[in-house]
């Protein structure tokens, strides 16, 4: 099965955990080795994994919230733009 950027946004932390099936996670990887906005995003929520579970406290650069919503907004609708089994790159 050919995977796009949505399948695969909506599978990321299952993958991340390892309980995806090994089909499916071999679908996962096979995508990711050709999409950087979907391995950017892979590693994009590891880091997060990893900064949440570190106790120090970060401050958020001014209007990173508004930068983050702005962006999701506009990839969300791309993803939703795209033709079914199309790629969203």
């Amino acid at each position: 099965m050919k995977l796009n950027c949505k399948h695969v946004w909506e599978y990321i932390s299952e993958y991340i955990d390892g309980s995806v099936d090994a089909k499916l996670r071999a679908d996962i990887e096979r995508h990711l080795e050709h999409c950087e906005i979907c391995s950017a995003i892979l590693d994009s929520t590891r880091n997060i994994l990893v900064l949440t579970a570190d106790d120090r406290t970060f401050e958020l650069p001014v209007g990173y919230s508004k930068r983050l919503h702005e962006r999701l907004k506009e990839e969300i609708g791309k993803s939703q733009q795209e033709p079914p089994g199309g790629d969203a790159k």
